[in-house]
């Protein structure tokens, strides 16, 4: 991910300087479980373990002549131990995935920690602002179109607990990837013991895979990519909310705006939702991993490494922009403008069409067929659509003249929006219990 969206602690979680960190202390952990178990001199352990990591100008300068990295690095770290002969029991009994996979189990749950971090952040965040607005009245609207009456805590609602069960499959999908492979060339254990795998887990705070060939199936990985494609879509759809009420026909949300800020280069009076745009953008990138990353399950025979330079840009890419987008969708709804007012306008936008449903229920409950009920509620409805007529005079008009007269304080009492929203109260009372 390049740098425009990439927080610096996830950052370095992607880094080079720390994945080769990672390849070190794997390496010393395998190293110290061989030499326990008397299979390497224990005295080579320490000048191992005290050998720097190698930069990655080091790594690259081997690599451009080896063209593998793995190789490049041990030879690297081997320049950096004293005595040099100590490093040749480094990697003993090893192939490259132990080390790849193993390492990048680690990654994933540092990201996952960091994420899911965020995550919680927005979740009480969502809860919180739904909260505040469990009484700001507002028109629901179907196919964008005018419904019925609503809260614009309800919408809040609806996103926070989305973003709460999305947080929870990313802690599933966590524990899906921690997972160790240490058992040597296609998976056999032929020339590292299954301790050394079970040593190296419970030192990293992992779990030793059920089952490896040459590399960890890439399952798990899959879950987790799909996992963090959901948590951005769903931010995606917090910010989709804000573009539509921000649009200058509606104006019932707007983006915090910053003194000095600037909102077009020819257009002065200009505020643009740009942060609710960027966020649809980068969760586009998100959702783009998923492909190439479950393509990654299906690998010849034991193994082959198709998958390998997927992974080294899809997992940095669909972590880095994860965390960007729960930091600026956080940064999205805790400056978020609702304006109260315009919402309430906006309600009463259409001369009260929003409260056809209930006169036409309640003709229904006083022996209308429905059929009969629809006819005299729709013609109405289409008169105040044509010239702008009241809705409730032109109800009382249609059903007088066919025969079906309304009492006009009966039908003001349907149309009030309090009318609608009265059953919501055990909705917000999960909403207060969402953590």
């Amino acid at each position: 991910m390049i740098g425009r969206y990439t927080l610096p602690e996830m950052g370095e979680i992607w880094s080079e300087t720390h994945k080769y960190a990672l390849w070190c202390r794997v390496e010393v952990l395998v190293l110290e479980a061989h030499a326990e178990a008397g299979i390497v001199p224990a005295e080579v352990v320490e000048p191992v373990r005290r050998a720097a990591p190698p930069t990655a100008d080091a790594v690259a300068a081997v690599e451009a002549v080896t063209e593998h990295d793995v190789i490049a690095f041990l030879s690297a770290w081997a320049d950096n131990t004293s005595p040099r002969e100590a490093a040749a029991y480094v990697h003993f009994g090893l192939t490259s995935s132990d080390l790849l996979d193993t390492a990048l189990a680690v990654q994933l749950v540092e990201a996952s920690d960091l994420l899911l971090a965020k995550a919680d952040r927005l979740v009480a965040v969502l809860r919180d602002h739904g909260l505040e607005h469990r009484e700001t009245v507002k028109v629901g609207r179907t196919h964008g179109i005018h419904a019925e009456p609503d809260v614009w805590g309800h919408r809040v609602a609806d996103l926070a607990f989305a973003m709460a069960r999305s947080r929870d499959r990313l802690r599933r999908a966590r524990e899906a990837v921690g997972v160790v492979a240490i058992s040597g060339a296609v998976g056999t254990y032929s020339n590292v013991d299954p301790a050394v795998e079970a040593h190296v887990a419970a030192a990293l705070g992992l779990t030793a895979a059920s089952v490896s060939t040459q590399v960890v199936i890439r399952d798990g990985i899959s879950e987790w990519v799909n996992s963090l494609a959901v948590l951005a879509t769903v931010c995606e759809a917090v910010a989709l909310e804000v573009r539509h009420g921000q649009r200058t026909e509606v104006r019932e949300l707007s983006e915090p705006f910053r003194a000095g800020q600037k909102g077009s280069s020819a257009m002065p009076h200009k505020k643009n939702p740009i942060m609710s745009e960027r966020i649809a953008g980068l969760a586009r990138i998100v959702r783009a991993q998923m492909v190439p990353v479950m393509e990654g399950i299906p690998l010849w025979h034991e193994r082959d490494i198709s998958h390998s330079s997927t992974e080294r840009v899809a997992l940095p890419d669909a972590a880095s922009a994860t965390d960007y987008l729960l930091h600026l969708t956080t940064r999205l709804v805790e400056g978020l403008v609702v304006d109260v007012a315009r919402m309430r306008r906006n309600l009463d936008a259409t001369g009260g069409l929003v409260y056809s449903g209930a006169v036409l229920l309640d003709l229904v409950e006083r022996g209308l067929s429905r059929e009969d009920a629809y006819a005299i509620v729709q013609e109405a409805a289409m008169s105040t659509w044509q010239d702008g007529s009241p809705f409730q005079d032109a109800l009382l008009a249609v059903a007088e003249r066919t025969g079906h007269p309304i009492d006009a304080d009966r039908l003001a009492g349907l149309c009030r929006p309090e009318r609608y929203l009265q059953r919501l109260g055990p909705l917000f009372d999960r909403l207060a219990q969402l953590t």
